[in-house]
């Protein structure tokens, strides 16, 4: 097997990361990865913004409002609990970069292919951290979809939407995965 197949076959997502820092060429690596991904007309239609702490700590307020949301939704019955997890979830990784497709409102069509480019781009960018030794999580949890999150970014909601945060550092585990086989999902027609 090839070193791209195995990178491809190997990588799962990982959702505990070890607080070892990831360099910044390993970060250039995989932008760059990302950049070289498909796009029909050559569109391009990505962009990552990699969140550094203060942009990070900039966002609390809001994870603390939705994590409480959410609780009592759910009817915990441990608030602080459920706020901590959440802004861990957000301080902890030692990388997150919020990836954005254009829009395009007047062309559902090129919007839905720009979409399809801009998730490729994602992958590209996992799998090239994954080659490093440096595992991922893509989240498209309410927080990337909060105005307040477009705004904390800089990022105009109206020509960009946020298709998820990607999570990224030295896997702490990698999760066994049983995945369907090639039979379950492919069907061969004369």
């Amino acid at each position: 097997m090839s070193k791209v197949q195995d990178i491809i076959n190997t990588r799962r997502t990982i959702y505990r990361f070890t607080q070892q820092e990831v360099r910044q060429d390993s970060i250039d690596q995989a932008l760059l990865a990302a950049s070289n991904a498909p796009c029909h007309k050559h569109t391009h239609p990505w962009r990552f913004f990699v969140m550094g702490g203060n942009i990070r700590q900039a966002l609390i307020p809001l994870i603390t409002k939705l994590a409480n949301e959410k609780s009592r939704k759910n009817n915990s019955l441990d608030f602080t609990k459920d706020v901590q997890r959440a802004v861990n979830k957000i301080i902890l990784p030692p990388v997150i970069i919020a990836v954005t497709s254009k829009k395009s409102p007047t062309d559902s069509f090129r919007e839905k292919e720009d979409y399809a480019g801009s998730v490729c781009a994602l992958q590209n960018l996992v799998l090239s951290f994954w080659d490093n030794g440096i595992g991922s999580q893509w989240t498209t949890g309410a927080i990337t979809r909060h105005e307040e999150t477009y705004a904390a970014l800089k990022i105009d909601s109206s020509k960009w939407e946020i298709i998820g945060f990607v999570k990224s550092g030295y896997p702490a585990a990698v999760p066994q995965v049983n995945k369907l086989s090639v039979d379950d999902i492919s069907v061969y027609m004369d």
